[in-house]
């Protein structure tokens, strides 16, 4: 199948010198939900804001839905649907007028239908004549996946869309996303709420100091990477673990009551069995376990932590900055 996403050898230098992108290349898969994660400065921002065509590349080809971003910039765009972490929209206008107004902007007919279709899906209907103003944090942030999906797009992106929400609202987005998919949408989502990407994402993308770190099918990456713990619930405690032992990489619990044992759970021998035998010969009993598997937060953590690293890349420009550089790199 045509991935409806596919970025070559992409590349972006912006002015200052600074290198927000490496030679990334890409496929987004139709109708997938592809979690986009990274620390600040890693370049998920300008990735995105190439694709949408809102910063231009330095290097490299991308095209969406089959239509190059540059050669065919208006039906690259048409395709695609954005949402800003930023709350951008006019405070003043009623929820009906500012979406209409969006779809309006891409040189869409007027379609009445669709919209009542699109603020209905968002629980935004009884709140269609009303000033955006007026709505609360969470009603705003649909308010932005409606202007987005005004248009009709098969593709949206959400940057950062719980941001700055709680609890109860961010799993009310999360409800929204899997609606949206179920609909058919491509989603890309980057987010600092690692479990979101746990949660929803079909595939995962780690984009570290302008490259990508990996791609990866969700369920396949934390099986690969992640880590098992065997935990042991000893009968007596012990002060130390035993020379004997010392070459499993034993942890001991503060109170000496339990051991911690951490493996490879692709390995073709997890040493489990070696180990048990040991502590029988140790005298050493256990009076339970249990296993545990590392999270996709300690998996991309594990991936992003590179040894000796003192600071953190430098930010790139934010979307003001990367809009002014974008016209000065086509005058």
């Amino acid at each position: 199948m045509q991935p409806v996403i596919e970025v070559q050898n992409l590349s972006k230098t912006y002015a200052s010198g600074f290198k927000a992108l490496k030679h990334v290349d890409l496929q987004i898969r139709r109708g997938e939900i592809f979690a986009l994660l990274g620390p600040n400065g890693a370049g998920k921002t300008t990735l995105i804001s190439i694709i949408c065509g809102i910063v231009n590349p330095s290097e490299g080809v991308v095209t969406v839905d089959g239509h190059d971003i540059v050669r065919d910039y208006r039906a690259a765009r048409s395709r695609i649907g954005l949402v800003p972490q930023e709350l951008t929209t006019d405070a003043f206008e009623t929820v009906w007028a500012t979406v209409t107004f969006s779809r309006g902007l891409f040189g869409k007919s007027a379609n009445p239908a669709h919209i009542e279709k699109v603020l209905r899906s968002l629980y935004l209907w009884d709140k269609k004549d009303s000033k955006i103003l007026a709505l609360s944090g969470g009603m705003k942030r649909r308010v932005m996946i409606a202007k987005a999906l005004s248009h009709e797009p098969t593709v949206l992106f959400l940057d950062e869309p719980t941001a700055g929400v709680d609890v109860e609202l961010r799993q009310e987005m999360w409800n929204v996303v899997r609606s949206l998919s179920d609909s058919g949408v491509t989603i890309i989502l980057t987010t600092h709420y690692i479990e979101e990407a746990e949660l929803m994402a079909d595939r995962v993308g780690v984009i570290n100091d302008g490259e990508l770190a990996l791609v990866e099918e969700k369920n396949a990456l934390m099986r690969k990477l992640g880590k098992k713990q065997l935990s042991l619930e000893l009968h007596e405690p012990i002060p130390a673990v035993p020379p004997v032992l010392e070459g499993y990489g034993l942890e001991l619990g503060s109170d000496g009551s339990e051991l911690i044992y951490t493996y490879d759970s692709q390995a073709e021998r997890t040493g489990i069995t070696t180990l048990l035998g040991q502590l029988q010969q140790a005298g050493i009993t256990f009076k339970d376990l249990h296993t545990t598997q590392s999270s996709l937060e300690e998996i991309f953590v594990s991936l992003v932590r590179r040894p000796g690293a003192a600071a953190p890349a430098p930010r790139p420009p934010g979307p003001q900055e990367a809009a002014l550089q974008y016209d000065a790199e086509k005058t």
